[in-house]
């Protein structure tokens, strides 16, 4: 079998005459001046989707990218060029724009590259573009359509998207590290719509994570299926939210979207180091409710947020974020740790060669409680219990948000009873953690199907929790 250092060579390094010795070079020529790091981040990506809407498939996409960044770190200060070009008058090209920024009169060093270091892969490399004919490909999409509207005769659309990708990466850090990475990653989606009586609503579902397409079992396929109707059904029979503030019990898995953008976020290196955080300075403090533990785990085999390393060459790790309501750390990559005077806790991740590195999430979830859930929809009197979430803002300064909630009900008398639409919950992510009165012990992640956005940059995450009890947040809804 042939590792991942390897593939990455022979694809990134062998077919433009370069070897090791040329990338120890390329630094060499930027540590002529007074850096502190540097490094290269070669990669090949290949990506495809296809998308079908009423048994035609309508769009499809291939194409390649590949590349390479050469950044450059003194202090503060980050000089970043990148090209599309790998051969060696590029590279040098590069080094010679970033090296811009580092103070004359340090004597250059070639570093000594070794790709000894072996960090043990989280996933297979195989290709997954490569592991199913197009034409099956089309039929996967034709099927889960076909599925879907074999559960009920109401549907009046379906739209079905899949997704691959195959991404290969070579770092060379100009403190010896020669890395490499192979990530698959596969995603399936389908929406559909309901009508009855003149009414249209939608429900989704989907999944996915850092497999082949042989993951989309037939099996899976109709779990998506079902899904999908199901919480189309549900809407159908929704009655206007109420408003005001209530007690609010979010659901196990994809609802931990919410402590993604309201806290993790919060959470992440550069913005305590610069103070724009709600969580600046506050490490040691109680941020959150006695029982909430929130980690980031990069380390999940097969997760779509996991990496065996990150995007500096770093093994990504289970990071303890807030322990017990006490916050411990923070999710940081190389510049902002050292900054900080800390570590890299494996979470720099870039969205390609194009792009620098920022201090990111993986797979950020909050451990189980003790609680059955159950015994949590039981305690609540009035409120509302929120199965899913769809979009939301957050402004990471103040931690406050909003999030439309995709399927909620209401609880009465402590049992979950009429489902209601256009419910948001509006509130301030660490207050919002200070109001956990209850923990369920049904920790579940999210099927595979995140995404996150910063600073213009798109990766796949991932998200979880278990059912959470909330006092007095505010919901926004609709009724009269």
């Amino acid at each position: 079998m042939t590792t991942s250092l390897a593939l990455a060579e022979n694809l990134l390094l062998t077919p433009y005459d370069l070897a090791p010795a040329d990338c120890a070079e390329t630094l060499g020529l930027v540590l002529n001046r007074r850096i502190d790091y540097a490094d290269l981040y070669f990669q090949y990506a290949r990506h495809e989707s296809w998308s079908l809407d009423e048994g035609i498939v309508k769009a499809g996409s291939f194409n390649i990218d590949q590349g390479v960044g050469v950044r450059a770190v003194a202090g503060e200060k980050t000089a970043f060029a990148y090209s599309d070009d790998i051969r060696r008058k590029a590279l040098r090209d590069a080094a010679a724009s970033v090296r811009a920024i580092g103070a004359t009169g340090q004597a250059g060093s070639l570093p000594v590259l070794s790709g000894r270091a072996r960090v043990a892969a989280l996933y297979a490399d195989a290709d997954p573009l490569a592991s199913l004919p197009a034409p099956e490909k089309v039929r996967l999409l034709e099927t889960l359509e076909r599925l879907v509207r074999a559960e009920d005769k109401r549907v009046a659309q379906v739209m079905a998207s899949l997704a691959g990708e195959w991404e290969v990466i070579l770092i060379a850090a100009s403190d010896g590290r020669l890395v490499a990475d192979v990530r698959p990653l596969v995603r399936i989606s389908v929406s559909v719509i309901l009508e009855e009586n003149g009414r249209r609503e939608m429900g989704s579902a989907g999944g996915g994570g850092r497999f082949d397409y042989s993951y989309f079992t037939s099996a899976r396929l109709q779990q998506y299926a079902q899904e999908a109707v199901r919480q189309a059904a549900v809407n159908l029979e929704a009655r206007p939210a109420p408003a005001g503030q209530m007690t609010v019990v979010l659901g196990p898995g994809w609802p931990g979207i919410l402590l993604h953008e309201a806290v993790g976020h919060g959470l992440e290196g550069d913005f305590n180091r610069k103070g724009s955080s709600a969580f600046a300075g506050r490490i040691g403090e109680r941020v959150a409710a006695k029982g909430v533990t929130v980690v980031d785990d990069g380390a999940l085999p097969n997760r779509r947020g996991s990496l065996t390393v990150d995007d500096e060459g770093n093994p990504t790790r289970n990071t303890v974020l807030i322990e017990d309501g006490i916050l411990k750390g923070y999710l940081q990559d190389q510049l902002n740790a050292r900054l900080m005077g800390g570590a890299s806790t494996g979470n720099g991740r870039r969205e390609s060669f194009a792009c620098l590195p920022l201090p990111r999430m993986t797979n950020t979830f909050m451990l189980a409680g003790n609680t059955p859930p159950e015994e949590i929809i039981r305690s609540v009197r009035k409120g509302i219990y929120a199965a899913n979430f769809g979009g939301g803002q957050v402004d990471i300064t103040s931690g406050k948000f909003v999030f439309s909630m995709s399927e909620a009900y209401l609880i009465e008398e402590g049992r979950v009873t009429t489902p209601i639409k256009g419910a948001t919950l509006i509130g301030n992510g660490p207050d919002a953690l200070t109001r956990v009165t209850m923990i369920g012990n049904d920790m579940a992640l999210d099927p595979g199907v995140g995404s996150c956005g910063k600073e213009g940059q798109s990766i796949p995450v991932g998200v979880g929790q278990p059912t959470l009890c909330l006092e007095g947040l505010t919901v926004g809804g609709t009724a009269a």
